[in-house]
């Protein structure tokens, strides 16, 4: 078993019709979530979600790989190295 690691993951949804989906996915990763900050750019038509975690790499990338698969959503991961 791989130790657990803190890591950042930012979400940038162009399409709003997106948003439901992430939430979806979110929702059943809310046990590894620290936190989360949502900023809804109306002036551009996107949304910036940043959400915080603390679990395994392998269910970190399973998450943001889950995430990047919606069509009208970027998603990054910067992990921890301890």
């Amino acid at each position: 078993m791989e130790s657990k690691r803190i890591a950042v993951a930012a979400i940038v949804i162009d399409e709003q019709s997106a948003s439901v989906e992430v939430n979806n996915v979110l929702h059943e990763y809310s046990d590894i979530i620290i936190g989360r900050m949502g900023i809804p750019y109306k002036e551009r038509g996107i949304s910036l979600i940043s959400v915080a975690l603390d679990a395994e790499p392998d269910v970190i990338s399973s998450l943001t790989g889950r995430l990047g698969q919606i069509t009208g959503v970027s998603v990054k991961a910067a992990i921890s190295k301890k």
